[in-house]
């Protein structure tokens, strides 16, 4: 059974930071991608990072470029997001999501798995 241990999330103030963490298992297959989404109330989903596991490449929203940092554990079976500088804005539910496909992008459709979710919110 496929699990996702989600933590590290918070409350922040604004211009402050947190470091998420996602740690998968039960796979009986291979997965290619990790990521993170984001949903606050009455907005849709978004997508925020991922990272390709295949040749480590990585792809941010435009929000969070220059603040967001994802990166894995050598083994790849734990995935992590550094955001700093953080804002009201980016005050949401924060799931990590997988795929057993390379992602090409952060369309959700993409991803096969997603945790629980983990709470951010940012304010003072």
């Amino acid at each position: 059974q496929v699990q996702f241990v989600e933590s590290g999330g918070g409350l922040v103030q604004p211009g402050g930071s947190l470091r998420l963490s996602c740690a998968v298992s039960g796979f009986t297959v291979n997965y290619y991608g990790l990521g993170w989404f984001r949903q606050a109330p009455g907005k849709e989903l978004e997508g925020v990072s991922y990272i390709n596991l295949m040749d480590d490449s990585t792809a941010y929203a435009d929000s969070v470029k220059g603040r967001f940092t994802i990166f894995t554990n050598n083994a790849k079976n734990t995935v992590y997001l550094q955001m700093n500088s953080l804002k009201p804005g980016d005050s949401a539910l924060y799931y990590c999501v997988a795929a057993l496909d390379q992602p090409m992008s952060m369309n959700p459709m993409e991803y096969d798995y997603r945790g629980q979710g983990t709470q951010v919110t940012v304010s003072s």
